[in-house]
């Protein structure tokens, strides 16, 4: 069978077509696929455990998301997790009473904030801090309690 340039050609862009779908999939993957930068502004939350919580982990709210976490730091007076949050600007009605919380997308998925709005009138501005926050739960730790517990019960 003989090769024709034609034929060569079109496996060629078979494969280079392969090899942009990967490039496009590994970008969706890692949370680079929006390289645009979208007017958004900054909220702050203070957590004693952030958990696995990572720099471009989503921010939802009501199941959607809003916006992603800027930066992860430790203050080293309170030892504290401060974690600063980027929130798309249409989102900019939200509560000064706002709840925000360390969650797991499924048993064992990646993890996000999630913001549950308050009923105050008043609203958070760029780089006002959410006062009542939750920690995320540390499943090593629950199974430890709950193992601790059951030991002592028999006892």
């Amino acid at each position: 069978m003989q090769h024709t340039s034609t034929q060569d050609t079109l496996v060629g862009l078979f494969v280079a077509a392969g090899i942009a779908g990967l490039f496009f999939l590994a970008l969706k993957v890692s949370n680079l696929s929006s390289l645009t930068e979208k007017d958004s502004y900054t909220l702050i939350a203070r957590f004693e455990n952030s958990g696995g919580l990572k720099v471009k982990s989503p921010v939802s709210a009501a199941g959607v998301k809003i916006g992603q976490v800027s930066s992860i730091s430790l203050d080293t007076k309170t030892y504290e997790s401060v974690v600063k949050m980027s929130i798309n600007s249409q989102y900019n009605a939200i509560p000064n009473d706002t709840t925000a919380s360390v969650f797991t997308a499924g048993l064992l998925g990646e993890q996000y904030v999630s913001l549950e709005p308050g009923g105050s009138e008043e609203f958070l501005k760029n780089n006002e801090a959410i006062e009542i926050t939750q920690s995320a739960i540390i499943l090593e730790k629950a199974i430890g309690q709950f193992l601790f517990k059951s030991a002592e019960e028999k006892k």
